[in-house]
């Protein structure tokens, strides 16, 4: 059993991150738009702008580091591969929706916002996890 290999760690953390971002963007600009609009006016707070953007990039981008090294980590218990990929991305996913439900439970978001966002959230995570991991080599 090798080391994590950081550098590698690094690299597919960001593609995953990339990968997570670019579907966010296609998810927050064309489908839940208008929603998510309605709802930040209806709590009296403004628009998301460019400030709250590149926090969420960044925060997403140490996401796809946070599941490529789960995956290094998890690799020599459940071997390397998608299998394993798709672990990391779910465990990753599972906390990350912990915050969404209980936006869910105080009533601040509806449950079909939830539920899409949540599945559209799950199919990215995993298909980033893969991606990511595909890219990781352990270290010599």
């Amino acid at each position: 059993m090798g080391k994590i290999n950081v550098t590698r760690v690094i690299l597919g953390g960001l593609v995953a991150g990339l990968i997570i971002n670019i579907s966010e963007y296609v998810l927050n600009i064309y489908v839940v738009a208008e929603e998510s609009a309605a709802i930040m006016e209806r709590m009296g707070l403004p628009p998301v702008g460019m400030h709250q953007i590149v926090w969420f990039l960044a925060l997403t981008f140490l996401m796809g580091i946070l599941i490529v090294f789960l995956y290094a980590g998890l690799r020599p218990r459940f071997g390397a591969g998608a299998k394993t990929a798709a672990i990391a991305g779910v465990a990753v996913w599972l906390v990350a929706m912990m915050g969404g439900v209980s936006d869910l439970i105080i009533g601040l978001v509806p449950a079909n916002l939830l539920v899409l966002t949540g599945a559209w959230s799950l199919v990215e995570t995993v298909v980033a996890a893969i991606v990511g991991a595909w890219l990781y080599q352990e270290s010599a």
